[in-house]
């Protein structure tokens, strides 16, 4: 009798143990699948970019140069923005910086904002795979210049992708950013 009650038992934890290792690894499968598609990004693009409301600094009709990189060993992508022949010049030009990377059970991107702050958001894989949609969760750094609030990278093809960000300037008014990306090597 005993014997039954103690494998009984060695069954049931087995059991839980099973079924929220199963959880886990389901919440940890949609991260990585997201960051394996941003992943799949990585090179350089170029293309133009719509700004809404129009804003004369950024409405020039030069194409925006995005570089992305996959680093640490395959834990994070390095991701650099900047106005299209501009050169590397940290004090002149735009030159923003966002990490992705998997923290846990969530995709984690870092943007390290010209406007001298760190949004963090956690992205979230579309059913059909294409597209991954990043919320805001906290803010690091001053926010009297406003802050990015919102990303969306949509999967075209291999060689296309589009992003689409949004900044919350001060008085929480959204400006949003499209670009039509096309793969350059």
């Amino acid at each position: 009798m005993k014997s039954r009650r103690l494998i009984l038992l060695m069954v049931l934890v087995a059991w839980s143990v099973v079924a929220f290792a199963g959880a886990d690894t389901q919440a940890s499968s949609d991260a990585q699948k997201a960051f394996e598609t941003m992943k799949s990004f990585a090179g350089d693009w170029q293309g133009p970019v719509n700004v809404d409301p129009p804003h004369p600094e950024m409405n020039t009709g030069k194409p925006v140069a995005i570089s992305m990189r996959i680093t640490s060993r395959g834990n994070a992508l390095v991701h650099e923005m900047q106005e299209s022949g501009a050169p590397l010049d940290p004090k002149k030009y735009d030159h923003p910086v966002t990490m992705l990377y998997l923290d846990n059970d969530h995709l984690t991107l870092v943007h390290y904002c010209d406007a001298g702050n760190r949004p963090r958001m956690v992205g979230k894989l579309s059913p059909d795979g294409k597209k991954i949609e990043f919320d805001f969760v906290d803010l690091s750094g001053g926010n009297q210049y406003g802050h990015m609030y919102h990303a969306v990278f949509t999967s075209i093809d291999a060689n296309h992708h589009t992003e689409d960000w949004t900044y919350m300037m001060p008085g929480d008014k959204p400006m949003h950013a499209h670009m039509e990306l096309a793969r350059t090597k």
